[in-house]
């Protein structure tokens, strides 16, 4: 293509409310217009990468073995309510009416409509196992929409879902899947790495995310140097101090703390470290009980680990009214010594372990030192994990290693539903000793947009996007540098051009009246992998100029070899 024949609208600055460099760099580079609140349109530039993403996707989710479809993206309401998600799911589903006052729902994602086809469709174990995918735009009503394409109301994403008449032709098929978004990732030339997660509000048993590393990313990842275990911070486990807890050597005392609220601040006022200090954070469950969780001072609270807990699912925070009222005491200076005995008390592993340490002393502007259980405070009524792992910690994989953190960006998920929905919904298989049972599920989403933006997060410099080859949106820019004064330029570009789309390779001719370094800046901010420049003084000893967008470093190359030289750089 030509760039007098394409859209291209780069701007030199961001809108205001740009706030990651993802969002930043593809509003400049003009590859997306906001619409609204987390809806953006694709511009031609931006939907030629989103498509090149799409086209690596399909090939692969084909030779994995799965089939194309395409469902409605509207759903109605009783499908959902056949599963309970219809109020579980919670205010991120966008739900509408129609003439009828049907209710309907703008769909999130796809359980509940392909579970449907599966059990009108898919009768007999001879027809599985079956593995459908599509790839459609989803719409989650975020309640803070940000990020650009990373974080949209309004995004792309492939679905796929799979049927087994077991669970081992499950895991055969997960195991397949698992390889096959590992392909993905690699053939689009990002920095990624799987671990074990979280099931979510999708459900079911085993679950694997796929995270391009980002130092932007929102999610915190485990992962061990010396071994292969990786695992989101939600589900990495933490163990028990390997020391048993220690005599008490201290006796429990009253100190003066009449600003310090926070661990780190206590901490510094005593002279001790952080590591000495407990902390006691107050919880409401969906019963309303008041429940207190204890963290050793330098830990933070697992929130998906703790609402695993009997009875914690869904709690919230307390108020600092409800602190209050239970407590007695304000916020930052509440702690476990003299609560009332029938407040549940769950202690972090590491909490259990200690002895002699600080917390707050149930009364304003005190904490107390010296604190043991047993002696000054009953044993904790539920000891769990329940905090975040650390760097250093021990690998769960039980091999002797450490666990080190990373920032990912989570652009991949797959799951093993298991009958979750299938049981739900009825959906069922004759089986080979003609007796009905529930379906086994797979569910394997990849979020073809989010990779967009996560890509750039991981690719960029201060000159704009550095696209991998495999999801540029041309791989070759041929600049013309007075295109429209020299007709020595306009035949070589010309006819470099021709030959490069005649051999397959995907060139774009800067043909535009403009000034070099403003040609140069544009294909810099867009990203485009390899750029030969043209130009008149160049001509005249036979060569062209090659610059590799990644390297950086300009190069000569004679006119009449840069085409063999390009199709051998070009991947």
């Amino acid at each position: 293509m030509r760039t007098s024949q394409l859209f291209i609208s780069t701007k030199k600055e961001a809108p205001a409310e740009a706030e990651l460099l993802s969002h930043k760099l593809m509003l400049r580079a003009g590859l997306i217009k906001r619409l609204g609140s987390g809806l953006y349109t694709w511009m031609p530039l931006g939907l030629r990468v989103l498509r090149k993403v799409e086209g690596v996707v399909r090939a692969e989710m084909n030779a994995a073995g799965a089939q194309e479809l395409l469902m409605p993206a509207v759903q109605p309401a009783e499908l959902w309510q056949e599963t309970g998600r219809w109020e579980v799911f919670g205010p991120q589903m966008l739900k509408i009416t129609d003439r009828h006052e049907r209710s309907f729902c703008f769909g999130p994602t796809h359980e509940e409509v392909i579970t449907d086809i599966a059990r009108s469709e898919l009768r007999s174990y001879k027809q599985l196992p079956a593995n459908f995918y599509q790839v459609q735009t989803k719409f989650r009503d975020e309640i803070r929409p940000r990020f650009g394409v990373m974080r949209a109301r309004e995004f792309m994403m492939k679905d796929a879902y799979s049927f087994h008449a077991s669970f081992e032709s499950l895991q055969q098929t997960y195991d397949v899947m698992y390889g096959a978004y590992s392909k993905v990732f690699t053939r689009l030339g990002l920095k990624f790495r799987a671990v074990a997660a979280d099931t979510g509000a999708i459900g079911g048993s085993g679950s694997h995310e796929f995270h391009v590393l980002a130092d932007a990313g929102e999610d915190l990842l485990a992962y061990c140097p010396t071994s292969d275990y990786a695992a989101n911070v939600e589900l990495a486990e933490a163990f028990s101090p390997a020391a048993p807890r220690a005599v008490p050597a201290e006796t429990m005392r009253d100190v003066d703390t009449p600003k310090q609220t926070a661990c780190a601040d206590v901490a510094a006022l005593l002279g001790v470290g952080i590591e000495r200090t407990v902390k006691m954070i107050a919880l409401v469950t969906v019963a309303n009980e008041f429940v207190v969780a204890l963290l050793r001072g330098d830990h933070s609270l697992n929130e998906v680990k703790i609402g695993k807990l009997e009875g914690m699912a869904d709690f919230r925070f307390a108020t600092d009214e409800e602190i209050r009222s239970n407590l007695s005491c304000p916020p930052g200076f509440i702690g476990p010594v003299g609560i009332a005995a029938g407040i549940r008390v769950i202690s972090d592993l590491t909490v259990a372990a200690m002895s002699d340490f600080i917390c707050g002393a149930n009364k304003p502007k005190f904490h107390l030192a010296g604190v043991n259980f047993g002696r000054d405070l009953p044993e904790p009524t539920i000891v769990a994990d329940i905090r975040n792992v650390v760097s250093g910690d021990a690998c769960p994989d039980g091999k002797g290693g450490v666990l080190e953190l990373c920032r990912g960006i989570e652009v991949g998920h797959i799951f093993q539903l298991r009958t979750k929905y299938s049981e739900a919904m009825n959906c069922v298989f004759v089986t080979e000793q003609n007796t009905q049972q529930a379906m086994e599920m797979g569910c394997y989403g990849i979020g073809v947009s989010r990779i967009v933006g996560a890509a750039i997060e991981q690719n960029h410099d201060d000159r704009g996007i550095i696209w991998p080859e495999a999801m540029a949106p041309f791989s070759v820019a041929v600049v013309a540098v007075g295109y429209h004064k020299s007709e020595a330029v306009k035949a070589a570009a010309d006819d470099l051009y021709a030959k490069l789309i005649a051999a397959g390779v995907d060139a774009l001719l800067d043909d535009r009246n403009e000034r070099p370094g403003s040609m140069f800046a544009d294909m810099e901010l867009i990203g485009i992998p390899h750029r030969v420049t043209i130009g008149d003084k160049g001509l005249a000893d036979g060569m062209v100029e090659y610059v590799a967008r990644r390297a950086g470093e300009m190069q000569k190359v004679a006119l009449n070899e840069i085409q063999a030289f390009l199709q051998g750089v070009v991947q």
